[in-house]
């Protein structure tokens, strides 16, 4: 990670003092900032490193888009081959040079940490029990790109650490960019994750692996059940749904009016008692805040007859509103968290730069939302940083205007927090 100073150190200290520009949401009168702690999969060897203490809610790492292919490929240690077969680009080198000439020189073979920057003292100082990301790039070696499709995104699989180096436990891999590179690349995604014993849901070798949960044990003694869906409205080709004996995502139409029954099955079919379920979708399109009352009216559903305690909404680009019903919490755009768009022009009125890390806890008994942190991001030089106050300030004014009509708001507090 680069040495700071001035200026830039200031900020930094001060985002780790207070846990950095923070956007906190209690629910319940009386409800104060939890203490940190944190637990994950018992068989997993990052278990040792986290105990959560009694008495606290479970607290979930969550985030929209990582997308660590591509122009982040080619910085990482092991770059794979550069190859694009893009209408206007040939190499993912040329992502790379979009970005500097935007944003200055960017470093090269930077080591696992590099693209987390102040997310990780900032996760370090939250301490998360689970930590989920939407992975949206094929991990592989495959050269042979899905025909038709004009992006493709890929990482070389030695660079997977930089997944380990944020203590990942969940990458939901129901998304439109895992197939990028055939089904020789998303085995290989598969295998590559599962080896560095970071589960996944939402894709697999047939319709079953594709749809089962990723069970992480917190040391509470309870279980997070992830379940991954795509859809349709977030570009992913009906093709790539799995079958029976033919591997493929884990694609629900959302539309369909046997959607939420079938989630439902799902759910129960794996849920023990105590289990906490988050539904994490791919869906909807990149830009624009309106949430479609059918989108309102299905995650609603998912909670009110699936059992789903927490949606994990993601494809958008940018950070879209957020909703509490009945006491859940639906996000319905998580936004990009860290992608290689820097240098690339249009729709700068989203601010796609700018991001959030959403910490939220819930009661592990009901899976009601005691507390919602959120963490201003910016990614810059590849590189996720502190959102500046301005930016900070911005995404407040944005979550205000556009969460108006879900029913949220938040403040700006005295310490630079923002309340519900």
């Amino acid at each position: 990670m680069r040495q700071l100073s001035g200026p830039r150190q200031q900020a930094r200290r001060r985002f780790l003092a207070q846990v950095g520009g923070t956007i906190t949401c209690g629910l319940a009168a009386g409800i104060g900032a939890a203490s940190a702690a944190s637990g994950t999969e018992a068989t997993s060897r990052r278990s040792a490193e986290r105990k959560s203490p009694s008495g606290r809610g479970t607290k979930v790492f969550l985030c929209g888009d990582v997308m660590t292919g591509r122009g982040i490929d080619q910085i990482l240690q092991h770059p794979g081959q550069p190859q694009l077969f893009e209408p206007s680009v040939n190499s993912a080198r040329t992502y790379v040079e979009l970005a500097e000439a935007t944003s200055g020189p960017i470093p090269r073979g930077v080591g696992s940490e590099y693209v987390w920057g102040d997310a990780l003292m900032a996760l370090e100082r939250a301490q998360p029990d689970v930590r989920i990301v939407n992975l949206e790039t094929a991990v592989t070696k495959a050269d042979s790109a899905w025909h038709g499709k004009n992006i493709h995104y890929r990482m070389h699989p030695a660079n997977a650490s930089c997944l380990t180096a944020a203590k990942i436990d969940c990458c939901a891999l129901a998304n439109n960019h895992v197939l990028d590179w055939g089904y020789d690349g998303l085995r290989e995604t598969v295998a590559t994750l599962r080896a560095l014993n970071i589960r996944t849901a939402g894709a697999g070798d047939d319709s079953v692996t594709a749809a089962a949960p990723a069970a992480i044990n917190t040391s509470g003694g309870r279980r997070v059940m992830v379940f991954a869906y795509c859809s349709a409205s977030a570009g992913v080709p009906q093709a790539w749904a799995a079958r029976k004996d033919w591997p493929g995502v884990n694609l629900l139409d959302e539309w369909a009016s046997d959607a939420v029954k079938r989630v439902a099955r799902d759910v129960h079919a794996a849920r023990r008692p105590g289990d906490l379920v988050i539904a994490s979708l791919h869906w909807g399109g990149n830009w624009g805040y309106e949430v479609a009352p059918e989108q309102r009216a299905l995650a609603q559903r998912l909670i009110d007859e699936a059992g789903v305690d927490l949606v994990h909404g993601h494809s958008s680009h940018h950070p879209r509103p957020f909703e509490v019903y009945r006491d859940k919490l639906i996000l319905y755009g998580c936004g990009d968290f860290l992608n290689d768009y820097e240098g690339i022009r249009g729709y700068e009125e989203f601010r796609s730069e700018l991001g959030l890390m959403y910490l939220p806890e819930l009661d592990p008994a009901s899976g009601r939302l005691q507390q919602l942190t959120l963490l201003p991001t910016r990614v810059a030089k590849f590189q996720v940083t502190r959102a500046a106050a301005e930016d900070a300030v911005w995404l407040q004014e944005t979550l205000n205007r556009e969460g108006r009509a879900l029913g949220t708001s938040v403040r700006r507090g005295a310490d630079g927090s923002l309340t519900l």
